[in-house]
């Protein structure tokens, strides 16, 4: 049995740490909301009264925070946990950031002789919830291998990216990947409406021929073919419009400084921005089928 910190139990994070407690590990979790921390403790947490609360004789801590500056803020500096963590404390930051970031905070961490990996996810709330996430992970192979029982966990999919930062190289380029395969699968089915062709039918066809991709056959944007996915529940959000577009932002500025054209890329974000413009990012990100078929 490990002690855990966990900080940080939103919607990915709150699944996340109460899938720790029910491997039969004491997790320490910690939240600004005191809504979250009470959701977490009746899934088996353990309520802390502040972030080095938490920390305080953990030997692992794992974080899930909104952005790069959230990140920073709590690792960082003689209040944050890499100057108050114990000797020996291995640290897994699962947060969606900057690459910038996550490789400042690791060497923070590394110079103090604590092992430390970035491990973003993906696959949303319900595999959050699951302990199906996929997780990709930076860091020294030691780092990794410290990690891995805890990821194992909270995941199915466990994949060492590399060195530190690399994780969040992997998660902002597959989900810019994503978010250009979304966009591409609400223009075939709605140019497919228009031209005559129902969604089921031409989902039968394009499902089984080379036009075939996850967006489609696992989550799919129009509805009707897929009933799991979102559109067949006004899109309400497993992973909203507003996360795509902060990892098409994060995808923008990771390939500015590494000087990579990503034109595909910068339509999605933009396509996206119209989202946000029009207040409808609080919609499933696989809602952009709205825009595209002019029912926003």
């Amino acid at each position: 049995m490990t002690t855990i910190a966990f900080i940080g139990l939103g919607n990915m994070g709150g699944g996340m740490a109460a899938n720790l407690a029910q491997a039969g590990h004491v997790v320490q979790a910690f939240d600004l909301s005191k809504d979250a921390v009470e959701k977490a403790v009746g899934a088996g947490c353990v309520a802390a009264q502040s972030m080095l609360d938490a920390v305080d004789g953990a030997d692992v801590v794992v974080t899930m925070l909104p952005a790069g500056q959230h990140v920073r803020g709590i690792y960082l500096g003689d209040d944050g946990i890499i100057a108050n963590a114990a000797d020996g404390t291995l640290l897994i930051d699962s947060s969606t950031i900057d690459i910038d970031s996550a490789r400042t905070v690791i060497d923070a961490a590394n110079a103090k002789g604590l092992k430390m990996v970035d491990a973003p996810v993906s696959g949303g709330v319900a595999a959050a919830a699951a302990g199906t996430l996929t997780f990709m992970v930076g860091g020294t192979d030691a780092a990794f291998a410290g990690a891995k029982p805890y990821l194992y966990i909270m995941g199915k999919n466990i994949f060492h990216a590399g060195a530190a930062g690399n994780g969040q190289v992997a998660k902002v380029c597959n989900n810019m990947l994503l978010g250009i395969h979304m966009i591409g699968t609400c223009e075939a089915f709605s140019l497919a409406e228009k031209l005559g062709l129902d969604a089921q039918t031409f989902y039968d066809i394009s499902s089984t021929a080379s036009g075939q991709n996850w967006s489609m056959t696992s989550y799919c944007p129009a509805p009707g073919p897929v009933p799991t996915a979102p559109s067949n529940n006004n899109y309400k959000p497993g992973f909203s419009a507003a996360m795509m577009l902060k990892d098409l932002r994060l995808a923008a500025d990771a390939s500015s400084a590494a000087k990579a054209a990503t034109p595909l890329g910068a339509q999605a974000e933009a396509l996206y921005a119209l989202m946000e413009s029009a207040g409808k990012d609080d919609l499933d990100f696989s809602g952009i089928m709205k825009l595209i078929n002019g029912s926003l």
